[in-house]
């Protein structure tokens, strides 16, 4: 039976710490990447392992290069290499217009949502490639539906960061695919998390529901179960693709 090392990045709170449970539930050995909050991860962990799973967690700031890699080097050294990877670690500053936007607030958006993304996905290939001598293995990534709505008047800066691991998707699904490696991505809106409030308006999706199609938010468990359906042998033939949750919108 394959053994499944699966690391989520930010997998501490909101749909990380859904992912993270859930994957758990299949078998998965789960590593919960965080940055800060050290009590949450190391509760997403507890849990997991009061249900019988294998769970650690590892800290790591994504927009740091030697970080990154010294988590993949903790994390082989534990279990040995990954053969999972969701790339949700993600931050969103306030909603702000573009007129009040600046160089700084980019390069941070920028560094953990883009660059923190591929350097993480960097490492995972390198495990899991035939070509490193891996045995092949699964990414997905969590974009946003703001990479198709362009999140006006709110955060342009996150959807563009969002934007660019759409095509950030897409290209890497088929550099690596010749490789066993299959990525794909999901985009996710409207969802009940914490996030929310970093952008400084917690009851967000409250105050857009009635305007979707389906007239309400979704829920980090709804997010959860179509990731860890992509990292699994039921998708085997799914790569370069996105799963839209967004309630209709």
């Amino acid at each position: 039976m394959t053994e499944h090392i699966t690391l989520v990045t930010g997998g501490d709170r909101g749909i990380g710490r859904a992912t993270a449970l859930s994957l758990a539930g299949k078998g998965h050995k789960v590593c919960i990447g965080y940055h800060r909050r050290e009590d949450s991860a190391q509760q997403v962990v507890s849990l997991i392992r009061q249900n019988g799973g294998q769970a650690i967690a590892l800290q790591a700031d994504i927009a740091s290069e030697p970080q990154v890699m010294a988590l993949f080097q903790q994390l082989d050294e534990t279990w040995g290499p990954i053969t999972g990877l969701v790339n949700n670690a993600a931050i969103l500053k306030a909603q702000a217009t573009i007129e009040q936007l600046d160089a700084a607030r980019l390069a941070d958006i920028f560094a953990t949502n883009v660059a923190g993304s591929f350097i993480c996905a960097r490492e995972a290939v390198k495990r899991m490639a035939f070509r490193h001598g891996g045995k092949g293995g699964a990414i997905v990534n969590v974009s946003s539906a703001a990479s198709r709505l362009g999140s006006p008047h709110e955060y342009v800066d996150y959807a563009a960061s969002k934007g660019a691991i759409d095509t950030f998707t897409l290209g890497l699904s088929k550099e690596v695919a010749g490789e066993g490696i299959r990525v794909n991505a999901v985009r996710p809106g409207f969802i009940y998390t914490e996030m929310h409030a970093d952008g400084g308006e917690a009851g967000r999706v409250d105050r857009i529901k009635d305007s979707l199609p389906m007239k309400r938010g979704g829920q980090p468990e709804e997010v959860a179960q179509a990731i860890v359906w992509l990292l699994s042998e039921e998708a085997s033939y799914v790569t370069g693709s996105f799963i839209d949750l967004a309630g209709g919108r």
